[in-house]
């Protein structure tokens, strides 16, 4: 069963179960999917749930922030919880030394000679680590590696 299909079926179990929580959750996910189908004429498949599903995840992890910043505890609770039905949704994430090993094939491949060639490199491992790593993280890799 692909991650599309998945998604779809949990949807309609969680309007059976009456999960308020997790299909609140499914709909914001589904609804940005269709945004970005209407407003950038993407296709509706695997890639573009993985890119709504990380999207959605780096705003309530910026909102947990704020919440605990700013004292409300249940704030950052309920979101947290979000997070973890999100997380269902997103391909296994990759080690860091896998992670590693993609990043060294990139520098291997491009042989880079200063820190403006970072685009390059990022162009070369984003296809291959999308919605699989942190992004960040891999960007703070590659900026250790070219300073």
């Amino acid at each position: 069963m692909s991650l599309l299909e998945k998604f779809n079926k949990d949807m309609i179990t969680a309007m059976k179960e009456q999960d308020k929580e997790r299909l609140t959750v499914l709909r914001m996910v589904k609804g940005a999917m269709q945004l970005e189908h209407i407003n950038n004429k993407k296709e509706v498949n695997e890639e573009l749930l993985i890119d709504c599903v990380g999207k959605q995840i780096k705003m309530r992890n910026d909102s947990i922030n704020e919440f605990e910043r700013a004292g409300r505890q249940d704030l950052a609770d309920k979101t947290k919880s979000e997070v973890v039905i999100l997380n269902d949704y997103l391909p296994v994430q990759l080690s860091e030394e896998e992670v590693n090993a993609i990043i060294d094939e990139a520098f291997n491949k491009i042989n880079p000679t200063s820190a403006k060639e970072m685009g390059l490199i990022m162009k070369e491992v984003t296809p291959q680590l999308k919605g699989k790593a942190d992004m960040k993280k891999v960007s703070e890799i590659i900026k250790g590696k070219l300073g």
